[in-house]
């Protein structure tokens, strides 16, 4: 496939931006997406990469769309038997630790309390046996992105801000293929 100023055209126009708009998340001018529209410059390959990124992923389905809205957290001093409890209640794999702050300071998963299993483990803080936080994303963080974190990471985080607004897993992602979006 070629890629053209019309063809960018195009993708602009479906994805309902202006040039203005389009420039303003690529990273480059109004005049120079005007130009490359009109076919009068030859864009570097970086600049059609950027523009490109920012139309499919315009299009894609957002973390807002798949996320888990209730995220459950824990604090620091929280007991390993608390949290035992909570996962078993709403039947979840890992719960961020937030500090008093507000400040995410780290996860407790199920893996790090099988790790650490012991006889008093259910009187151990989370402080002591939590691993470091998940990786956090904007809302509007397309879930493609968010797919690659994954791979590595039992959960993300979506925050608005500096909220967390809502939490990704890997059997969110898996539930869009028996649901599937509806891309806004």
């Amino acid at each position: 496939m070629v890629i053209t100023g019309k063809l960018i055209r195009r993708l602009r126009i479906a994805a309902g931006l202006t040039q203005r708009q389009l420039a303003e998340l690529a990273g480059v001018s109004q005049a120079h997406i005007a130009k490359i529209e009109l076919g009068k410059v030859d864009p570097r390959l970086s600049t059609v990469n950027r523009i490109l990124e920012v139309l499919t992923e315009i299009r894609g389905p957002k973390c807002k769309d798949v996320m888990t809205r209730d995220v459950k957290f824990v604090r620091p001093g929280t007991t390993v038997r608390e949290v035992s409890e909570l996962m078993t209640k709403y039947a979840i794999d890992q719960l961020p630790v937030i500090d008093e702050h507000g400040r995410v300071v780290g996860t407790v998963t199920d893996r790090c309390i099988v790790k650490n299993l012991k006889p008093e483990i259910a009187n151990e803080v989370v402080e002591n046996i939590m691993e470091p936080p998940l990786p956090c994303v904007p809302e509007d963080t397309g879930i493609d992105k968010v797919r690659i974190l994954l791979e590595e990471y039992p959960g993300v985080l979506v925050m608005r801000g500096k909220d967390i607004v809502g939490i990704i897993t890997r059997s969110d992602l898996i539930k869009t293929i028996t649901s599937p979006l509806e891309v806004k």
